[in-house]
């Protein structure tokens, strides 16, 4: 970590190689759509839902491991990434930093896997987002709520984020709602879809109470260039704080060691054709057959969650 430099490492600089070329890239899918087939019209939907898909991840790094030392460049990025994304930066706070990270695969972890219920494992996959979207939602909104008394700055961040969206998005709406729909809306919609079904992959089957098999890891190189290391779930979960370029180091040296051997996959496409395709068996990382609890709502961490005004904590550009 260079300290004379305007970022914490140095690996961000591919991070704002990457968030920038969007900057090109969509515009330039934008104006060319029109004049394209319908099988160029198609590629660029698919492009623009890949990319997205990377950009979320790059939020979800971002919402950990902040990339600037000044907070006031942070909260500059995180406007930005939330007019790419299409959504609030801020609003991942809650959800994962606050809930699933620290109530993992309990009642208070409104991402917990065991909310998905179906019999053929491809479709707990398929619709994981929707069946835990409208729980996220509603403690997204209550604890916002809650920060405009205790971090009124966070508050008006997620605000101001929300309407910088909100404008940016009827814009682009009134401008071509066609255009707007297939490159802009459809792909956030499918890099949300993405990294919360990276989550199913990524806990299905594990043991929230081990202090190594809690997470499924992915450390194909290809996913994880693609993704800025976000394959190494486990060694995430185990150091919220370290940033994403560290990832394979501490996986190598602190969690395969342990691990047992079938959460460290190596690759993501072959562990998704065993499971949700063929033979498409939900089991334990033990190999064991999954015997779901019975169903419960989704508790209220918002209430008890304990935020210090003068304490750092995980919440993205504010500290």
């Amino acid at each position: 970590m260079s300290q004379a430099s305007l970022i914490r490492y140095k690996a961000d600089y591919s991070t704002l190689a990457t968030i920038g070329a969007y900057a090109l890239f969509l515009p330039l899918s934008w104006y060319y759509f029109p004049h394209a087939g319908w099988l160029g019209k198609l590629g660029f939907v698919a492009a623009n839902c890949v990319y997205q898909f990377v950009i979320v991840t790059i939020v979800h790094n971002t919402i950990h491991v902040p990339i600037f030392r000044k907070m006031s460049w942070n909260r500059a990025l995180q406007f930005y990434l939330s007019a790419i994304h299409g959504n609030p930066v801020s609003g991942f706070v809650p959800g994962h930093n606050l809930s699933h990270h620290k109530h993992i695969q309990t009642p208070k972890d409104a991402t917990r896997t065991t909310r998905a219920r179906f019999k053929w494992n491809f479709l707990n996959q398929f619709f994981f987002l929707f069946l835990v979207l409208p729980d996220i939602m509603r403690s997204e909104k209550n604890f916002v709520k809650r920060m405009k008394d205790v971090r009124p700055v966070w508050s008006s961040q997620y605000k101001m984020e929300s309407v910088l969206l909100f404008i940016l998005k009827v814009g682009l709406l009134v401008l071509d709602w066609q255009r707007a729909l297939l490159l802009v809306i459809i792909p956030n919609i499918y890099a949300l879809w993405g990294i919360f079904g990276a989550n199913y992959w990524q806990h299905d089957g594990c043991d929230e109470n081990h202090p190594v098999n809690h997470s499924r890891s992915f450390t194909g190189w290809t996913f994880n260039f693609l993704t800025f290391n976000n394959g190494y779930h486990g060694i995430h979960h185990m150091y919220m704080g370290v940033h994403w370029s560290l990832y394979p180091e501490y996986h190598e040296r602190l969690l395969k060691p342990f691990v047992h051997p079938s959460l460290d996959q190596k690759s993501l496409v072959t562990y998704l054709w065993k499971s949700c395709i063929y033979p498409a068996k939900r089991v334990n990382y033990d190999g064991s057959s999954i015997v779901l609890p019975p169903p419960v709502e989704t508790a209220d961490w918002v209430a008890d969650v304990s935020i210090d005004p003068e304490a750092k904590v995980a919440l993205g550009a504010i500290q």
